[in-house]
């Protein structure tokens, strides 16, 4: 069982962008087949499904914070390019995804282009709107849009400008969208204003952005930046005003982790104290050169990250969902066989009853109803009422697989929730439970000795991906090797993207 045509299309498509833009994860797609392979002959994902489109492939960069805290400012600075319109009002009421194009003028697309293309974020983001309300999915352009920009900056990278983060005036669609922005950036610069530091003003933003994040596996990736601090210049104790902020984060749980205070050089007030200006702007330039050091290495990061996905997929096959699928079967098949003792025994003592009650035993003795023995006269009738009685048990017995199958469908969701692996643990255990299978077999269907060796396979190849990223890297020998020179990431909006678009959607 093979993936669908428009899988494989958008596969070959991704891996022609690949030799062109990063060869080093190129053969990666490749590993992603054989774990589709796997998953398809388990059921788990859909022909329609893959692995390798379930993650974005190049690196991500989000950007949330309040309306005011100059978000946009700070990306038209980093870009050197004034890509965003920014103002101390919210001026962008849409997710805005950028990136590097080789034209010259930039240009601004429609939130179609993101749904439809697997290489971009918000790919077929427009199903999980339709979840949230009947008839958002369809007003995907309200929501978001990808804008092109030719600096250099940009080349392999992604960047998500967000609206300002108001949380009581949001609609759950924008609260849905900024928690998948969330789950699948490779670095999250959450922005405050400086002008509105106290905790009032940053209430919703604290408890969405910071206590909902801290407990994440990969709070790591989250830098918290006090933006346009160069206000404080003017105020008697500019200190306080960062003490306050960094207070009103501890309240929600951020006690340690790296805090940054900048402003836009380009927008900055002007400070008249030359010894308080030179301090800001130490300050400023120190904090700035971390966060752009850390923008800068999420192409590194992201490479990694995609291996690391890679082998994680293949292991929690391999060590979570086999488990839980092969209890899942066993249990099923103890109480198929129970139930149909049950139902059968109940069926013998209900024939056993009638035929007493019709007067059919006289004692211990049986005397057989005339309909009976015409029944078992000749050998074709005796063959004919086997075989009727047959199917009649067989039929009850499909009945009895069919009713306990459903009877688990609520607890097999309940435990893939728990699970939280990639693929539907449901369709998997619906494919084990299927009429024409044996109950008897205790093993998921799909699962054996060849794709055991494709899973081994994968994670031999995972390593052996790290292993090259590695040798791009560093040198634990010590020998004089020359560098590698591969072709930079970068993303490109060519009017044959445009057609596949609409070939997608």
């Amino acid at each position: 069982m093979g993936a669908s045509t428009i899988i494989e299309n958008r596969l070959k498509h991704l891996e022609t962008h690949l030799q062109q833009e990063n060869p080093v994860l190129l053969n990666t797609v490749q590993s992603f087949r054989l774990l589709d392979k796997v998953a398809y002959k388990l059921g788990l994902l859909h022909k329609e499904e893959s692995y390798a489109t379930q993650i974005p492939w190049w690196p991500l960069i989000s950007v949330l914070g309040t309306f005011s805290a100059g978000k946009s400012s700070f990306i038209n600075h980093y870009l050197k390019y004034p890509l965003q319109r920014s103002g101390n009002q919210a001026v962008d009421d849409k997710f805005t995804v950028i990136c590097y194009s080789r034209e010259k003028n930039a240009h601004s697309l429609p939130g179609v282009a993101l749904d439809a293309d697997p290489r971009f974020p918000f790919y077929q983001i427009s199903d999980e709107l339709e979840l949230v309300s009947e008839g958002e999915g369809q007003r995907i352009d309200s929501y978001l849009q990808l804008k092109t920009c030719p600096t250099e900056t940009l080349r392999g990278k992604i960047i998500i400008d967000s609206p300002g983060f108001d949380a009581d005036a949001q609609r759950n669609s924008t609260l849905r969208i900024t928690d998948h922005i969330i789950d699948l950036s490779d670095l999250v610069l959450v922005f405050f204003d400086a002008r509105h530091p106290e905790p009032g003003a940053m209430r919703d933003t604290l408890d969405h952005l910071v206590s909902n994040t801290i407990k994440r596996s990969d709070s790591g990736k989250f830098l918290y930046i006090l933006n346009q601090i160069d206000i404080t210049a003017r105020e008697d104790n500019p200190e306080e005003i960062v003490a306050a902020w960094q207070r009103a984060m501890g309240e929600r749980g951020l006690t340690a982790g790296r805090f940054y205070t900048v402003y836009n050089p380009d927008l900055a007030l002007p400070i008249d104290d030359d010894p308080l200006r030179q301090r800001f702007e130490r300050k400023r330039d120190n904090d700035l050169s971390e966060i752009h050091e850390r923008m800068n290495q999420v192409e590194v990061e992201r490479a990694y990250r995609i291996i690391g996905t890679l082998e994680k997929t293949a292991t929690d096959l391999e060590e979570k969902v086999i488990p839980v699928l092969t209890r899942l079967v066993e249990n099923w098949r103890k109480r198929v066989l129970v139930t149909d003792a049950i139902v059968y025994l109940l069926i013998i003592v209900g024939l056993l009853a009638g035929s007493i009650k019709l007067g059919y035993w006289q004692g211990l003795s049986f005397t057989a109803p005339s309909w009976l023995l015409n029944l078992t006269s000749t050998p074709l009738s005796i063959y004919s009422t086997a075989l009727g009685t047959y199917l009649v048990l067989l039929a009850i017995h499909f009945g009895v697989r069919r009713l306990v199958a459903k009877s688990m469908n609520g607890k097999i969701k309940k435990e893939s929730a728990a699970l939280d692996v990639r693929g539907s643990l449901l369709d998997a255990f619906k494919r084990s439970t299927v009429s024409w299978r044996s109950v008897f077999h205790k093993t998921p269907a799909g699962w054996g000795r060849r794709s055991r060796k494709l899973l081994s396979q994968v994670l031999q190849d995972a390593d052996n991906y790290v292993q090259r990223l590695n040798d791009s890297f560093t040198n634990p020998s010590g020998d004089e090797i020359k560098p590698v020179t591969e072709p930079s990431p970068e993303i490109v909006v060519t009017e044959e993207d445009k057609a596949a678009h609409k070939d997608i959607a």
